[in-house]
């Protein structure tokens, strides 16, 4: 494992080759620390990539092609050794490609390259997913920053707020027993596009957003300030913190993939939100982080 930094006139980042995990974001005229330091007694991780699968499948193993195959929530790649495939004066690439051992676990060649790009004050991070073999490819991915909440040990969380590129509510679909979607969902009324960050958010676990109701999500400060926003494209995302810890940070996922829904017994290729991938096609998506 080997750290790489990257900085311009505003910003540095570190990012580890286990995992190509972003590890630290600080804004430089400050010295300001925006990540999660993965301390175990909340998370061991910052900001983990989610691939080939998002979220935890039915019973922990899904179907294809008449197989099964075992696999963990979020997938594998968070936990694999990524080589460093180019670095320039603005941005890091890194890669990871298919062998025995993924293969054993997720029958398909591919190559997952994730970049970090820094432009001014923002972060732009990017996944890149090539089908390598001779048949359709089907997997997820997403993303699972974690931003410190409070900032600075600014006051508590209970202080902040979220802000969407919405005014009315936000709808969740809530995790169940197992960690698959179950059939509930709550509504959270905004005010001013802004929800409360109350101590009970996620004792049930993450929030699910579905069907493309926000694509800006922001962390502000008790006055209603973002200090942090994120915007995406991907159809869905995910909020999170660990439930009944009081942890100091916040996840903001964007997704393009979830977990199961209960009882869900269908195909790798009919996942909900699953992507699908041609011989030699190419995935691209990105996300912004902004401070």
């Amino acid at each position: 494992m080997a750290a790489y930094s990257l900085e311009n006139a505003q910003l540095v980042i570190s990012v580890d080759t286990f995992g190509a995990e972003l590890k630290s974001l600080k804004k430089k005229a400050t010295g300001t620390e925006y990540m999660w330091d993965a301390s175990p007694a909340y998370w061991k991780r910052t900001s983990p990539v989610l691939f080939p699968i998002v979220g935890s499948l039915n019973n922990g193993r899904y179907r294809y092609d008449g197989k099964e195959y075992p696999m963990s929530q979020h997938g594998f790649a968070r936990d694999m050794e990524f080589v460093l495939k180019e670095q320039t004066a603005d941005a890091l690439y890194f890669m990871l490609e298919s062998d025995e051992e993924t293969r054993a676990k997720y029958p398909f060649d591919f190559a997952l390259e994730l970049g970090y790009r820094l432009v001014e004050n923002n972060l732009v991070v990017s996944w890149k997913v090539e089908n390598r073999g001779d048949r359709d490819m089907h997997f997820s991915i997403g993303g699972h920053p974690a931003f410190l909440c409070p900032i600075e040990n600014r006051g508590v969380q209970t202080d902040y707020k979220l802000a969407f590129d919405t005014s009315d509510k936000i709808t969740a679909a809530i995790i169940g027993d197992g960690g698959t979607l179950s059939q509930r969902t709550k509504e959270y009324a905004l005010k001013d596009g802004m929800m409360e960050l109350t101590a009970d958010l996620f004792d049930e676990d993450a929030l699910i957003i579905e069907n493309n109701q926000a694509h800006k999500v922001s962390l502000c400060d008790a006055q209603g300030r973002p200090y942090l926003t994120v915007r995406f494209e991907a159809p869905l995302f995910g909020l999170w913190s660990p439930a009944k810890k009081n942890a100091p940070f916040i996840c903001i996922e964007p997704w393009y993939g979830r977990c199961d829904r209960e009882n869900f017994e269908g195909d790798l290729s009919e996942r909900a939100y699953g992507n699908r991938l041609a011989p030699s096609g190419t995935f691209y998506a990105e996300y912004t982080i902004t401070v």
